[in-house]
Order: C-alpha cells, then structure tokens, then sequence
C-alpha cells in the first residue's frame, strides 16, 4: 500500500507526529494514526506537490500516545511545520468544517452525500453544495514614508495591532470592499490602491486579499463596535505586530523592507 499523509484533528488542534531529532511532522503511513469508528468519515484532499496521497477526518479524545504524537491548534503549526504541510493542514480543516456543518440539506432537510471529493448532493432532492469561501480584505494604510495606520480589533486574540479589514459584501468588489472598510472603521480616505497578494485563512474558512493605499485625508474616527484602539504608527515605534503566519505581518513586513530600500 501507497503510504498517506493523515490530517487528524480533534477539534481546533492538529495531530503532529514527534521526529527524533525534535522535529514535527504529519504522520506518513499507510494506515491511519488514530483508530477510526465506523462512522468516521475520512476525506479525500488534493495530493501533495508531489503527489503523496492525503487524507483528513476528525476524532472526539486525545490521543493517548504522548511520547510519539502531540496535538498543537493548528495556529500554532504554523511554527511547527513545513509551509506545505501547514497550508495543507488549514484546506483539510476547511473541508472538515464545511463536512460537519452540510449533513443535511438547507432547502428539504434530507440527508447529504458526497457526490466528488469537494461536493454533496442531497439523496432527497438533489441539491448540490460545495465547499465555500468567506472573502476578507485586509489594507495596509500608508502615510508618507514612515507612517502606517494600525488598530486594535476588540475580537483579537492578545494585544497585538493589526491592520484595517473586514468581508466583502454581496454585490461589491474587492476595491469597493476596501474603501468601504476604511470609511466606515477609520474615517479617512485612501488612494493609489494596490494589490499586494491573497492567504487562505481557515479560521474557519476565509480568503484573506491584501492591499497597499495611500492616506488621502481625514481624521482618524473609529468605529467602536469593531475597534478598541487605532491611530498612526512611525516605523521606529511600531506596536506589538501580528503573528508572521498572517498576510497582515506580511504586509508590515514587506512596507518596512520597502522602505528600508528606499532610505539606503
């Protein structure tokens, strides 16, 4: 039998498996990690860049073998594991999630089957559903060439500042999203909007889209239903910044090189 990596979670957390050297990793083998029940549902998820076959499914109890397995939400992976295996980790999260929440169809309420690896159809009249996507912007907000606009979100996880986001409405554009979110959560007006590069972000399953702007006016306004605190940053005296497995610290990251260029 073909060896298979197993994606196994319980709950929030993801099974790793402990090298020798220190190290973690995703158990590679040819028969699942954790035993199985018979109504365990292992999913099937696109192969790795290699080709090596992947498999998710959820179980209720930890683990008991702590000497060769370590449970570690998946947050935490990121600094755990190889880039690949992280990012595979959230897409079977993802699946995972969107399989325990379409068991039954929202238009007849007859139960769901898979109908491909990525798709249900109900057995009672035939709805198809498939695995969809919560689209967020996020904006790094620039001032001149040593200001940035950072917030602190009242549903962040620490104490840490972040950057000015929100989801995209039905009927609305990706740049729409973007000027709209600043409006409403900051009070000012940007312009020259860039594209700086998109994340998944299966928490539980989001799409992360980053831009560059320029300050264009206005005072800072917050809104308090989403933000605590907020205002302008100078690059020497930046605030604590989010976890480097965001698009947010991506984004601060790549503005600080930037402009580090630009001053040598």
């Amino acid at each position: 039998m073909k060896k298979v990596y197993y994606f196994v979670f319980c709950k929030d957390s993801l099974l790793l498996e402990k090298a020798a050297d220190g190290s973690f990793t995703i158990p590679l083998q040819e028969e699942p990690p954790v035993e199985t029940k018979p109504w365990t549902q292992i999913l099937n998820v696109t192969p790795m860049a290699d080709g090596t076959p992947v498999r998710a499914y959820s179980i209720d109890q930890p683990v008991a073998n702590e000497e060769k397995y370590e449970l570690c939400p998946l947050r935490q992976s990121y600094y755990k594991l190889t880039e690949e295996l992280y990012l595979k980790g959230g897409k079977c999260a993802e699946l995972i999630y969107w399989h325990q929440n379409t068991r039954f169809c929202g238009v007849c309420g007859g139960p769901m089957k898979f109908h491909t690896d990525i798709s249900k159809r109900c057995e009672h009249c035939g709805k198809e559903v498939w695995p969809q996507l919560a689209t967020a912007i996020i904006v790094l907000i620039h001032r001149g060439n040593d200001e940035i606009f950072m917030a602190r979100g009242r549903n962040f996880r620490g104490d840490f500042y972040g950057l000015i986001a929100g989801f995209v409405e039905t009927g609305e554009s990706l740049e729409e999203a973007v000027r709209r979110e600043v409006r409403e959560e900051t009070g000012l007006q940007i312009k020259n909007l860039r594209y700086f590069g998109s994340q998944p972000w299966p928490y539980p399953s989001g799409l992360m889209v980053g831009f560059n702007a320029e300050y264009a006016g206005g005072h800072p306004h917050l809104q308090r239903e989403e933000l605590l605190k907020g205002g302008w940053f100078h690059r020497d005296h930046l605030p604590k910044l989010p976890e480097k497995l965001s698009i947010a610290r991506r984004l601060i990251d790549n503005w600080l090189g930037a402009e580090e260029e630009v001053k040598d």
